[in-house]
Parts: C-alpha cells; sequence; structure tokens
C-alpha cells in the first residue's frame, strides 16, 4: 500500500510530503539509536572478553581503555553517516560536501601525520599489553612510573619527581622492568683472602632468613640464586646473585637484603675487599717524598756560593 496514495485524497501535498519526510527522519533516528545501543553492548562484551577471569587492576584498566576507544570511533563513525543521510533527506546536496571533506581530510593528514602515528601505536601498545598503568619503564634515556597511558602520550614519572611526557609516535623501544615478574640482581665483592665457599654458604643462609621473614616473603616468588664468582676485580672478587620478586617489588628487596648481607659478613669477618689503606696513602707518600726533595734543592742552592 502506498502511504502518498492514500493520503493524497484527504490531505494536501506539502503537507503529505512534510508527513512523509518527518517519517523518513524519525526511523533513520531509530535506526541510529538502535546502531548506537548495539555498539554500546558490543564494546562492553569486548572489556569482559579482555579483562577475562583474573581481576588484575591493570587488566582492567587497558580492557576498559581498549573498548572505550572502540565505542568512540563507532560512535563518531555512525554520528557522521547519520548526519549524511539526514542532510540528504532534507534535500541537501552532500556532494560538494563530501567533496570538500575528503579534501580538507587530505590536508589535516598531511599536517597531522605524527599525531595519526602517535594514536596508532599507543592504539597497538594498549591492544598488545606492552605497557600499563603502574608499570616502571625506560624509554629511550627516560625511565619512571607509568602514571597514564593515553592514545597519544605516555607519561612517566622520576624517582625525583619529574614528569617526563613522551608521544607514542616516538617510542621505538620500551624496557618494561616490571613486567610479570622482576629479579632483585646484587653484585658482592669479598676479598680474595676469603674462602668463596663459606661466602656462598653465608650468602645463602641470608636469603632463607630473607625468604622466611614475614615482612618479605610476600614479594618473594623464589630462593635466592647465587651465580658464582662473576669477576677478578683489582681488590676484589665479585659474586653475583639474584632473587625473583613480585613486579617492582625488587629495589626495596634489594636494599633489606644489602643490609643482611653486611652484618652477616660483619659478623663473620669477611672483608668485603682488600686493604686499599696503602693505595689510598701512596699519593700522599709521594707528594710529602717530592716536598722533601725540594727542601733538599733548597738548602743546596743556599749553601752554593
Amino acid at each position: 500500500m502506498n502511504i502518498r496514495s492514500l493520503l493524497s485524497t484527504n490531505f494536501d501535498p506539502t503537507l503529505i510530503r512534510f508527513l512523509t519526510l518527518g517519517v523518513r527522519l524519525v526511523l533513520l533516528l531509530v535506526a541510529a539509536f538502535l546502531l548506537l545501543r548495539m555498539i554500546r553492548l558490543l564494546s562492553d562484551r569486548l572489556n569482559r572478553v579482555l579483562r577475562g577471569f583474573t581481576h588484575s587492576p591493570e587488566r582492567q584498566k587497558r580492557a576498559q581503555t581498549l573498548s572505550q576507544i572502540v565505542r568512540v570511533v563507532a560512535s563518531t563513525a555512525l554520528f557522521i553517516i547519520t548526519a549524511m543521510f539526514l542532510l540528504e533527506e532534507v534535500g541537501v546536496n552532500i556532494a560538494p560536501l563530501l567533496a570538500a571533506a575528503g579534501i580538507g581530510g587530505l590536508a589535516i593528514g598531511f599536517g597531522a601525520q605524527n599525531l595519526v602515528r602517535d594514536v596508532i601505536t599507543g592504539f597497538f601498545l594498549l591492544l598488545e599489553d606492552q605497557i600499563r598503568i603502574g608499570d616502571v619503564v625506560k624509554v629511550g634515556d627516560k625511565s619512571g612510573l607509568v602514571e597514564r597511558l593515553s592514545l597519544r602520550v605516555l607519561t612517566l614519572r622520576d624517582f625525583d619527581g619529574s614528569v617526563h611526557m613522551i608521544p607514542n609516535g616516538t617510542i621505538t623501544t620500551v624496557t618494561n622492568l616490571t613486567k610479570d615478574f622482576s629479579y632483585a640482581v646484587l653484585n658482592i665483592g669479598i676479598s680474595y683472602g676469603t674462602d668463596v665457599d663459606a661466602a656462598i654458604a653465608i650468602l645463602t643462609d641470608v636469603g632463607a632468613d630473607l625468604r622466611q621473614d614475614p615482612q618479605f616473603s610476600p614479594d618473594l616468588l623464589d630462593n635466592l640464586e647465587i651465580v658464582g664468582i662473576d669477576d677478578f676485580a683489582d681488590t676484589y672478587v665479585k659474586l653475583t646473585l639474584r632473587l625473583k620478586t613480585v613486579p617492582s617489588k625488587q629495589w626495596r628487596v634489594s636494599r633489606e637484603l644489602r643490609k643482611r648481607i653486611k652484618k652477616a659478613f660483619d659478623l663473620h669477618g669477611i672483608q668485603m675487599r682488600e686493604n686499599v689503606s696503602f693505595a689510598r696513602t701512596q699519593p700522599d707518600l709521594e707528594q710529602k717524598d717530592g716536598s722533601d726533595q725540594a727542601q733538599t734543592l733548597t738548602r743546596r742552592e743556599s749553601k752554593d756560593p
């Protein structure tokens, strides 16, 4: 049944045209509203899939960020398409608008290449879970705690409180120091006269005591691993050891481990390097010898006629 022919017998043609246009616009808006609701449902579904079955705050933030990005992009595209259909329905020729938009988009694309690169890089940083909020990372010569990660900028806070804002497009290499787990790595020097096996036994006991400490046991994931003799220096033998920790706890564990090693070595009379007093006083002796020689020459010169 043709609505226009049905209404033409009783209504004015102009009124019929407006009613038909109104019905089309309403149907178009209703379809756009339903599509918008579908986009929101799909983004929520994507959020649940990305979160999985874990309750990690970092993973939840990543999932929320990605789902929000998908929702914003899809909603923007839907808004533009709906606006174009509405303009066409009211009789506006959208061909010149499309041509102008194409030229303008091309000009903006040339002028905003860095911005597009930042956005694409930021999207893949989030998608591949390379960086999460709360991680400690190194990016080039900058390092710090990740405070914010958007599609355009990575924000790091350094140990001294400095904030580094790095555009995502400039990131080429990322070193994540707190990804899944960390290692507290220490290089301990002992004197050449020390029994290495005894020192290793003491270090093993220190690691076991630290593992039993309720204040530090939640931060430790494995026993202390003593790699062995790593180098022969001038005044000491270098032992390398490491301890697996939960992410971002390696610095706290390292400080406590150094303190306990120092106390244990002092208790067992182990020197951490050879006696270097002679090396330190030797320049003074040379300077003293030089001053004595100068005084001798002065006396000789004064005695000469």
